[in-house]
């Protein structure tokens, strides 16, 4: 290896170089850990990790403050003009594989999990349940239309959801940019309505200043935190929007779709104000992703954003 035989500086700066030049060919952090272990034939079946991990409420649900997020198991890894990795992402997440991440989660001691609503995932939350005996709470991301407020809202509900939220790039999309904002507030009465939990979700701070104002009252906000600007606002202005409202909220996207590292996205969401972090995860991950979340939120028992 004749990385071993360069100077120390000389060393870092070619790693930093190649990961600087990965990066930039759209080879996140995201995508990475997938290619290196199937490379290597993976490693180990992973097991379950043992410990608990700490909760807190939404509305009536206790929830863990690490969510395990669907976008992995939903073929999307955000890897900008790499035309590959969808395709190796449904060959890596299975459907078996799904059902795998999910139980080794649930046994690990993650609760909740934030799934899209469509027939792939109602195909595997239905066998997870049958099959597995499953009991992970899913909050359902879903696409409702102007025009057709309820259907795919009906079919999370029909099918065990016991949270929803109007996925954020689509509310802005659709209904904000359309001056259709307004909508979203009927989306929240009729989930809350169904007896589940309500939620906001966004990219820009516009959808959750709107919510406020207009008073939608959801259960929680579902809102982007990054520092790489990735689909998201400035962090010191998302902090600063939620130190206002005492609605739960979960950040998402708080590792700039893999281009910040866990260590650093955890402990900056959790430090601001967040309350839960939605997380997609390759179940290799999940046992690490865990342990940086429980050492990260004892870090932060006091901060001055109070917990939900």
């Amino acid at each position: 290896n004749r990385e071993v035989d360069m100077p120390l500086s000389q060393n870092l700066n070619r790693r930093h170089f190649l990961q600087a030049s990965a990066v930039a060919a759209g080879l996140t952090f995201d995508t990475l850990p997938l290619k290196a272990h199937m490379q290597a034939g993976g490693p180990a079946k992973p097991k379950p990790t043992s410990g608990t991990l700490p909760t807190g409420h939404i509305g009536k649900l206790e929830v863990t403050r690490l969510l395990c997020g669907g976008n992995l198991f939903s073929g999307f890894a955000h890897s900008g003009d790499l035309l590959y990795v969808e395709s190796l992402l449904h060959h890596y997440f299975t459907d078996d594989k799904i059902l795998e991440t999910l139980q080794l989660c649930e046994e690990s001691g993650i609760n909740t999990t934030i799934l899209r609503t469509d027939e792939q995932i109602v195909r595997v939350m239905k066998r997870y349940r049958k099959e597995r005996g499953g009991k992970i709470q899913w909050i359902a991301q879903t696409y409702p239309k102007p025009d057709n407020l309820k259907e795919n809202i009906q079919l999370a509900i029909d099918n065990g959801a016991v949270g929803a939220f109007c996925m954020g790039g689509h509310a802005e999309d659709v209904f904000v940019k359309t001056g259709k904002g307004e909508l979203i507030g009927e989306v929240v009465a009729f989930i809350k309505q169904n007896g589940l939990v309500a939620g906001v979700g966004s990219h820009l701070l516009e959808l959750p200043i709107m919510s406020e104002q207009q008073k939608f009252n959801p259960d929680f906000y579902f809102k982007t935190f990054n520092t790489v600007g990735y689909a998201t606002d400035d962090t010191h202005d998302v902090a600063a929007f939620m130190t206002t409202t005492k609605k739960p909220w979960i950040a998402f996207k708080v590792l700039g779709a893999g281009r910040v590292l866990p260590k650093d996205g955890f402990d900056l969401a959790f430090k601001s104000g967040a309350d839960f972090i939605n997380v997609g995860m390759y179940d290799f991950q999940v046992e690490s992703n865990i342990s940086l979340v429980r050492e990260v939120v004892k870090r932060h028992e006091q901060r001055d954003r109070a917990w939900a």
